[in-house]
């Protein structure tokens, strides 16, 4: 069974750091893009951050440019979220997506976690 299992989530005041990991079994997804997308009370899941297959490349949102960092390790089969300069705004539930290659923007992916809180307060 396929699982996509995300953890380090919480609370945290604005201007904090937290780094989310997504740790996959069931299958190696050394050939899969991977990718973080977030969801807030009341609005659509949206795009954070992707990462090619290989690693070399990755992808923000404008809103998460320059203060948020996706990796990943394919040895662990997990990807990492390493958020920093955090704001009330990026308060939501973060979710990890996996699909085969290419990362997209949409949320068309194939497998998905069951999501981790992050709050951030003013």
């Amino acid at each position: 069974q396929v699982q996509l299992v995300e953890s380090g989530g919480g609370l945290v005041q604005a201007g904090g750091s937290l780094r989310l990991s997504c740790a996959a079994s069931g299958r190696t997804f050394n050939n899969y893009a991977r990718a973080w997308f977030r969801q807030a009370p009341g609005k659509e899941r949206e795009f954070v951050a992707g990462i090619s297959w290989r690693g070399g490349s990755t992808y923000y949102a404008d809103s998460v440019k320059g203060r948020f960092t996706i990796s990943r390790d394919n040895a662990k089969n997990t990807v990492y979220l390493q958020m920093n300069s955090l704001k009330p705004e990026d308060t939501a539930v973060y979710y990890c997506a996996a699909r085969p290659y290419a990362v997209i923007v949409t949320t068309a992916y194939d497998y998905w976690g069951q999501g981790t809180q992050v709050t951030v307060s003013s």
